[in-house]
């Protein structure tokens, strides 16, 4: 489809009338949603794609719906996931949590829109599919069906045991909120043509956690096929950074310790144990090489080019560094003592970029620092991609967002862009037409990229795909919008080496 025929498309949505008939059958039962704030869009709150991972069922693989009898309303959101600190104005924190949000703007089962899963980020310790900055209603009226879930954190979705591995039948513990993420994509390919949606042209995306979720399943077997494109807000298939994955005798020491602290050392009576202890005492890793979901750490999946060759969108932000630390804090002993024990012989050639001759220095550099590997790990994911033959557009977020009386500004940081893809933009602060025109932007180059894997359409400015000969730059999303300078090229080559020493050993 050429680019003037996809904006074509999306502004179709714009004047339609959402009325896809109601009540809507899935796999489990009947539903009817509610209208969003505008009558062109539909959502349907709370709809349950796994069965409670509860009792028995606690850590394990997600288990089907139990289908119900008459209709259901799906017109509210369901219970976050456990963790200490859920996000505002969603229900509390419960096992039972496994549910879904669906947002269309179809009038009929047969648009075949292209479709959007929302993985959000915090951690792996916090978030919800219902925060209210993950709100779908805008991209679905430029033409996409959006999607957010729950999934499991902390304890309950990243916990390692060898009881739990031994009754897997895969020998694999672990990786239980990333079995929820598949577990919601196989539910879109049974389901959402029923909401206008295309289980063909599924497009995953998220941010931070989110996103290191997306690059797992982009590197996982057991994502295959299950989508066409991805979408990796700051995040990666290392994370946040260069680091390797944690083993799964790693994990399962940890999760041996955590037990016995708990006074519970088998897994019987770990089950037996309440959400609330085991939320207020235990703990949680990430995600694990657990040798099904994710067979081998992914740094050597993505090397070796032996991830799913799917088209990505991915970037990162400016500021990335004020989200994790607190500007004015720490000094330059303290980061000079860190730099060496981490780069040992490289780390004067970190220092030169990265300089800490006093604590302001040191301090300005620990912010830049994960601004640098952070976006340094984005463009060697769009390196990546390219080379397994697959499109890659990568973007460097600038744009510093208004913020609400009394609130400080941390610059274009960690998860800022979030409310520009989504056109969620905080209604407190005060907005300018710099922001307005940033959303509608980039929620166009998000949908446009899930119709087509293209994410240019008329009026756009031109994103050339990542090319390491003709085009080795991100496009800058900020005040003015345009290919430009990202991450400084003398910072990605350090860490090209520094990665390619650590891969060596």
């Amino acid at each position: 489809m050429r680019p003037t025929l996809v904006m074509g498309f999306i502004c179709a949505g714009l004047s339609a009338h959402a009325a896809i008939p109601e009540p809507i059958s899935i796999d489990s039962g009947k539903i009817t949603g509610t209208a969003a704030t505008g009558a062109d869009v539909r959502v349907f709150k709370g709809i349950p794609y796994a069965a409670p991972p509860v009792g028995e069922l606690r850590w394990k693989a997600p288990q089907p719906v139990a289908p119900w009898d008459g209709v259901r309303k799906a017109e509210s959101f369901g219970h976050v996931c456990m963790q200490n600190q859920p996000p505002a104005a969603t229900p509390g924190p419960s096992e039972d949590c496994l549910y879904l949000n669906v947002w269309t703007a179809a009038k009929s089962s047969h648009e075949k829109r292209p479709v959007i899963l929302w993985n959000y980020g915090g951690g792996f310790y916090v978030g919800s599919g219902s925060q209210a900055m993950y709100d779908g209603e805008a991209l679905a009226r430029k033409g996409a069906v959006v999607v957010t879930y729950n999934y499991r954190l902390g304890m309950f979705g990243f916990f390692s045991h060898p009881e739990l591995a031994k009754e897997s039948g895969h020998n694999s513990s672990g990786n239980y909120g990333m079995m929820d993420a598949v577990a919601a994509l196989r539910w879109i390919h049974k389901n959402i043509a029923a909401f206008g949606g295309d289980p063909d042209r599924v497009t995953i995306d998220g941010e931070s956690a989110g996103a290191i979720m997306v690059a797992a399943l982009v590197g996982s077997r057991e994502g295959k096929g299950l989508f066409k494109r991805a979408i990796a807000q700051s995040g990666a298939f290392m994370g946040i950074g260069i680091a390797k994955n944690i083993t799964q005798s790693d994990a399962e020491e940890a999760g041996i310790r955590l037990a016995a602290e708990l006074g519970a050392p088998s897994l019987a009576q770990l089950r037996a144990k309440s959400a609330a202890e085991l939320l207020k005492n235990g703990h949680g890793e990430s995600l694990v090489i657990d040798g099904w979901y994710i067979p081998e750490d992914l740094s050597t999946i993505f090397s070796q080019g032996k991830q799913n060759p799917v088209d990505i969108l991915i970037g990162s932000n400016r500021d990335e560094g004020t989200f994790f630390i607190r500007p004015g804090t720490g000094n330059a002993q303290e980061f000079l003592s860190k730099t060496r024990t981490r780069f040992g012989d490289m780390a004067d050639g970190y220092l030169k970029t990265h300089p800490a001759a006093s604590d302001s220095e040191a301090q300005a550099s620990s912010l830049s620092a994960v601004r640098d590997e952070l976006g340094w790990h984005m463009r060697t994911w769009a390196q990546l991609q390219s080379q397994r033959g697959a499109k890659a557009y990568w973007y460097y977020f600038t744009h510093v967002p208004p913020t609400a009386p009394g609130q400080p500004s941390r610059g274009a940081t960690h998860t800022a862009e979030i409310r520009y893809m989504f056109n969620t933009l905080d209604p407190r602060a005060p907005l300018t037409e710099t922001d307005s025109m940033l959303a509608a932007t980039m929620t166009s180059y998000w949908v446009n990229f899930a119709a087509t894997g293209n994410p240019n359409g008329k009026g756009l400015t031109q994103w050339p795909a990542y090319d390491d000969k003709k085009n080795a730059q991100p496009l800058v999303l900020g005040d003015h919008i345009g290919v430009g300078t990202g991450i400084d090229p003398t910072v990605l080559a350090f860490f090209d080496g520094f990665y390619a020493k650590q891969s060596a050993h």
